[in-house]
């Protein structure tokens, strides 16, 4: 699967809003900004997985079509992955 710049840019995104949990940390903020900012982060994790696992199923299943496979076994596999993800 290719992962495009999007992609990228939002994992770059998570990593700073991760290093400003550090100095949050680090400079001992209230405990209920850090946990916003932790669910901020946890929230925009779990976008970015939900994006590549349904780019993943597109990608997949119009393979399957192509090679004549069975598409329902690798939208049970993004499936399972989805369910993991949670």
């Amino acid at each position: 699967m290719a992962y495009n710049k999007q992609m990228i840019n939002r994992i770059n995104r998570i990593q700073g809003q991760l290093n400003g949990v550090v100095k949050m940390m680090e400079e001992e903020k209230n405990c209920k900004d850090v946990v916003s900012q932790l669910s901020a982060s946890k929230s925009s994790i779990q976008r970015l997985m939900g994006i590549i696992i349904s780019e993943n199923l597109v990608e997949c299943v119009q393979q399957a079509e192509l090679n004549n496979e069975n598409s329902q076994t690798l939208i049970n596999e993004a499936v399972e992955l989805l369910v993991k993800s949670k």
